[in-house]
């Protein structure tokens, strides 16, 4: 017998190797390395730079349109003058005259930049906003192709979230949630490398034949993505503090991830060999690393001297029997007053906002917010027009929520598939919470860190479409028709809506078509 061999030069017949013998240490390698990451890295990036460079256009194109006759619209009205009040006073709000300074500063501090560079317009009040929204294409195309280990997913993964209303809207608003989304989405990928890098390391002593000199396996040494992701995570609750959900998921993502690639590396006592390799660097980078990522977002009120509420401790105590004093005291109360301020911001049955909604229609963004609206324009080429911008997710994304957590769920806990583990944990991290009161005030702008993890948990399924390299022409055919199909169809679906995401002019007629569900009314 023979076996045909694909060489770099030419195929080349040679005998049919005896059967290769296989020993533990290299199954347990070869377990824990898995599917390696594409060979095309030139090619990777260039698809990066050029879906990166579509997307920013695509969220820079006309930045300062609408606005309220210059002035913010929406909830642009609490952000934008709290950041030009910080740009004015060198990184502080001292004007408690703002009844809602109820959120960390570095959102603001975010938008301050941008004001600081192109003035108080909308250009200056969105920049940073867009910009971030571009950068998370960039990540979720790196993301994406690390999960799947493909460069065409990763690509799709970027498209995806280009056509994805709801981070499109929230790329072009002065408002915080793109920044919370943007620093969470770098957590996940940090994430992501360190669960590689650990991989490798402990790859390393499986080749070496050390890896079980301790019962617990070896340690693995700095783990400088997982400090990272702390720091963003920390980034994160600067600039609200439900990035604290995703503390708590991402660092027990971590730690079942160590678990399971010390189980893949043959240690004898895995869970043992977690908790005490790897327990304690956890909970130091995720609360100590996090905590000080987080204090230091408020370098401009600890420098102040009138900043809302800098001297609290010293006129009322410091809280915890006084031992906590001087400016953390006083952060540690101005902290308990905001919190106060979120635990009573519950719905008035007889003042309800009119676009309220609560957590379970948002999978399906069964209702979504109007930011803006203008019956009386010109230029849609009849005597009315309308201009608007509506918070919408793109139904051909949104609509398929569902079917996703049910898939990803089962291949999570049926098939012990990491990659739908990470991206489902980060999904219900921005939405399991919400139901914790139900009785507060929410909208439909907090889903804005989940769109990434949406498009994230279809493109794996799209994958499976897709099919692999070995199952032959015909099938992949077949599937890079389909995905390439839907992928179209999500692009139209955006297109459709591209009037009412950026407040473009329209007849009455077409705005009445936009809206397709009683809810969106």
């Amino acid at each position: 017998m023979s076996l045909l061999v694909a060489d770099d030069e030419a195929d080349r017949v040679i005998p049919d190797p005896a059967p290769r013998q296989v020993d533990d240490a290299e199954l347990a390698r070869e377990r824990l390395i898995g599917t390696p990451m594409p060979a095309d890295r030139l090619r990777g990036w260039i698809v990066t730079a050029v879906l990166g460079l579509l997307g920013g256009f695509i969220r820079f194109q006309n930045l300062g349109n609408p606005t309220d006759d210059g002035t913010p619209v929406f909830d642009e009205k609490h952000y934008v003058p709290q950041a030009w009040q910080m740009l004015r006073n060198g990184g502080f709000e001292d004007n408690p005259g703002y009844a809602l300074t109820v959120h960390p500063p570095l959102g603001k501090t975010m938008i301050a930049i941008g004001e600081w560079l192109f003035g108080y317009n909308g250009w200056g009040w969105r920049f940073t906003a867009a910009l971030c929204g571009a950068l998370m294409i960039v990540m979720i195309i790196r993301i994406a192709r690390r999960l799947t280990r493909s460069t065409l997913l990763g690509a799709i993964a970027g498209v995806l979230l280009m056509a994805d209303g709801v981070s499109h809207l929230q790329s072009r608003m002065g408002m915080l949630d793109i920044f919370l989304a943007f620093f969470v989405l770098a957590a996940f990928g940090a994430v992501l490398v360190d669960r590689d890098q650990v991989r490798s390391r402990l790859a390393v002593a499986v080749s070496e034949g050390w890896i079980n000199a301790s019962p617990y396996g070896p340690r693995v040494g700095v783990r400088w993505f997982r400090i990272l992701a702390a720091v963003m995570l920390g980034l994160a609750c600067g600039v609200k503090w439900s990035g604290l959900y995703y503390i708590a998921a991402f660092g027990l993502l971590t730690v079942l991830f160590d678990v399971t690639a010390r189980r893949a590396a043959g240690v004898r006592h895995p869970w043992i060999g977690t908790l005490l390799r790897d327990l304690f660097p956890a909970l130091w980078a995720f609360l100590a690393v996090a905590t000080l990522a987080y204090l230091s977002t408020w370098w401009g009120w600890f420098g102040s001297e009138t900043g809302i509420d800098r001297h609290l401790a010293e006129t009322t105590g410091g809280g915890f029997g006084d031992a906590v004093v001087g400016a953390l005291g006083s952060l540690w109360q101005y902290s308990d007053h905001v919190l106060n301020f979120h635990s009573n911001l519950v719905t008035d049955p007889a003042k309800q906002h009119p676009w309220e909604s609560k957590p379970w229609t948002w999978p399906m963004g069964l209702r979504p917010m109007l930011y803006y609206y203008e019956g009386n324009t010109l230029g849609c080429g009849e005597s009315k027009c309308v201009a608007a911008t509506m918070l919408i997710g793109t139904p051909a994304l949104w609509w398929l929520a569902l079917p996703m957590l049910v898939w990803g769920l089962w291949r999570m806990v049926g098939r012990l598939d990491w990659r739908y583990a990470a991206v489902i944990t980060a999904y219900l991290a921005g939405l399991l919470p919400w139901f914790i009161n139900l009785d507060r005030q929410m909208y439909f702008f907090y889903v804005t860190p989940m769109a990434a993890f949406l498009v994230l948990g279809l493109v794996l399924p799209l994958g499976h479409l897709l099919g692999r390299a070995r199952d032959g022409a015909e099938r992949r055919g077949t599937g890079l028709l389909v995905v390439a199909m839907y992928v179209g169809l999500v692009v139209a679906n955006f297109v459709w809506l591209w009037p009412i995401l950026n407040g473009d002019s329209i007849t009455e007629s077409r705005w009445q078509a936009e809206l397709w569900l009683p809810s969106w009314r």
